[in-house]
């Protein structure tokens, strides 16, 4: 993923890899999301949210968490989802 292309996440068959140093599992995800959520407060005070609309979602970076590179992280297959 280079820093001029926009971050994906990825899906169900799919998964990010850093090609600097191979980590499969710890990423730092900066994410910029407008919401509109409803709200329920019990008797004491305690909130919930019981609802959530997605307006918008969009990755604005994805960062290794092992060597700290953004340029090398990318979108791979998910390992194990093929069928013999």
């Amino acid at each position: 993923m280079s820093s001029t292309s926009q971050p994906t996440l990825p899906g169900p068959e799919s998964r990010w890899r850093c090609a600097r140093c191979g980590n499969l599992t710890r990423f730092d995800v900066t994410r910029r999301s407008r919401v509109t959520e409803f709200w329920h407060f019990d008797l004491p005070g305690k909130p919930r949210v019981e609802s959530v609309e997605v307006h918008e979602d969009q990755v604005e970076q994805v960062r290794c968490r092992w060597c700290d590179s953004v340029d090398d992280v990318e979108v791979v297959p998910r390992g194990g989802s093929e069928e013999p």
